[in-house]
């Protein structure tokens, strides 16, 4: 199977998870991340606002964290502080970001990436929206050493995914079930 037949497949099951089951899975993963010593011993921290039914991380948001969520520029990720009450806009793919003159965040202040996806498997390789904005981002020096977390529900947790040679791995994988070192 092709990604793209990978990435449809995958989609279409996440959106036929019911809102209530939707909202207990985010909620599980969520009190997996907030306890694990690598949230913890985090200061700022990167997300993504929830989009198409992706696990959603908002609960998250009110801890004693610095936060940054992405803006889309061209083909790369700008970092933004956002903090809760921080107005926020659409962009040309309906998702929420940062308003574009909130103060960016470069890399050296970064110690955890939360990475959104469509699905991860067990050593780490994500598969993405097709977009190629992560891979990118993570194969800068400045960031690839970073620790990520691919965050995905049980359902797209596969035992390996087709990759290619610009596919950069994660150093973890959470879903409702746990968060999990990746095996590579």
């Amino acid at each position: 199977m092709t990604k793209t037949q990978l990435r449809r497949q995958l989609l279409k099951s996440r959106q036929s998870i019911s809102v209530t089951e939707w909202q207990e899975k985010s909620a599980q993963l969520c009190h997996h991340i907030q306890s694990s010593a690598l949230f913890t011993s985090s200061r700022t921290i990167l997300a993504y606002f929830s989009f198409r039914q992706e696990p959603d991380l908002s609960s998250l948001f009110t801890t004693n964290h610095q936060w940054g969520f992405p803006r889309c520029v061209d083909k790369s990720l700008v970092w933004h502080r956002w903090q809760p009450g921080d107005e926020l806009e659409k962009n040309a793919y309906g998702i929420l970001e940062p308003r574009q003159n909130a103060p960016e965040i470069v890399a050296t202040e970064v110690d955890l990436i939360l990475v959104p996806a469509v699905a991860c498997d067990r050593l780490g390789y994500r598969l993405g929206y097709g977009g190629g904005f992560y891979d990118r981002m993570l194969s800068q020096p400045e960031w690839g050493q970073i620790s990520t977390v691919g965050i995905v529900f049980e359902l797209a947790l596969l035992p390996e995914l087709p990759n290619e040679p610009w596919d950069r791995r994660l150093t973890w994988v959470g879903t409702e079930n746990g968060l999990f070192l990746a095996a590579g």
